[in-house]
């Protein structure tokens, strides 16, 4: 029987109701080499224009700390949430132990996540890992634990990807395949910032043999914003993520982008769901910030759940399409049959 992996063990399916796929609960995504004052504290005089350049703010991008991790969790759980996924990979200061605390303490199932960020924010003994290290670590780490722990991974990613693709990316991507082939667990791919990158993701993927239906490439708010190259993806076989919601600004931090609101982000899920794509549609917030956290002002990770559900009323969505949205399509991701 399929089960879902979580850091407090395997539980089945039908205990999740609603989920999140594509958050970060304990982190570090501060830039490297730019590092300066990740101590500080955020003043509320400022919170508003850190929260404009997200993580260029090293103390905004930098979230350890397991008694402010609970509180959010129990946040969440009060909006009706069940599930959250952490993709905090190698590279991002994972921390297993840290994630099994806040979900026993909050009450929120947690599946941690194998794999490697991009290549600049790995350790050089990482970076140094061949196709088949890679995939062996990342299949231990499913299997039998993360971090000199017994507390296993449940996703294979986000495996982090450049544009244009660093060696190490490329390696972990074709260890990302291996490991799923081995494991049954799904991939998750934070795709470089380009249109091509995707396509050339996949490329690599399916030349590995991956299975493409249990797998998601994430941040198509940022990738295709006017949605504009989502079908081709799509009609590859592949899952796609908007990630972005609670974001909701002209400026993107981290390129010369205009990304979509809320509104605009379910416009165009709609759209794909009437083209008979709704089982490969996935949302989430990817919180990877103190300021888009309920403790600093944020909109915390029940978002979707207090506020985007009312959008999705606005616009007449379906209920069997929010049901996809919030639990059947990322429970399919996430519930996999170990391989023997």
């Amino acid at each position: 029987m399929a089960t879902i992996r979580t850091v407090l063990g395997d539980i089945a399916p039908e205990r999740v109701r609603n989920a999140m796929i594509h958050e970060h609960v304990l982190f570090d995504i501060a830039v490297p080499g730019h590092n300066a004052g990740k101590r500080a504290e955020i003043d509320i005089r400022d919170r508003w224009q850190i929260d404009y350049y997200s993580n260029r703010h090293a103390a905004n991008a930098h979230q350890l700390n397991a008694a402010a991790a609970i509180s959010e969790m129990e946040a969440f759980r009060e909006d009706g949430g069940d599930l959250v996924v952490d993709q905090s990979v190698i590279g991002l200061a994972r921390d297993a132990k840290g994630l099994r605390r806040v979900s026993e303490s909050s009450g929120v199932h947690i599946v941690a996540a194998t794999g490697t960020y991009t290549a600049a924010y790995l350790a050089r003994d990482i970076r140094s890992l061949g196709e088949s290290e890679l995939a062996g670590l990342f299949t231990r780490e499913i299997l039998l634990g993360m971090d000199d722990t017994d507390i296993c991974a449940g996703i294979i990613g986000e495996i982090g990807c450049s544009w244009p693709l660093e060696d190490i990316e490329r390696r972990a991507l074709a260890a990302a395949a291996r490991s799923q082939l081995e494991t049954g667990a799904a991939i998750s791919v934070h795709p470089g910032r380009h249109p091509g990158a995707c396509s050339e993701i996949i490329g690599i993927l399916e030349g590995e043999g991956a299975d493409l239906s249990r797998t998601v490439l994430c941040h198509m708010d940022r990738t295709y914003p006017d949605g504009d190259g989502v079908l081709q993806i799509l009609e590859r076989g592949v899952n796609v993520e908007w990630d972005f919601f609670g974001i909701e600004q002209s400026y993107y931090w981290m390129g010369d982008v205009e990304i979509p609101n809320d509104l605009d982000r379910l416009r165009l899920i709609g759209k794909f769901d009437e083209l008979g794509f709704g089982s490969q549609l996935l949302i989430s917030h990817d919180i990877c910030t103190k300021t888009r956290m309920k403790q600093w002002g944020g909109h915390g990770y029940g978002h979707i759940l207090r506020n985007v559900t009312t959008l999705m009323d606005r616009l007449e969505f379906d209920r069997k399409l929010v049901e996809k949205l919030l639990r059947s399509n990322p429970v399919r991701l996430l519930a996999f049959k170990e391989r023997s």
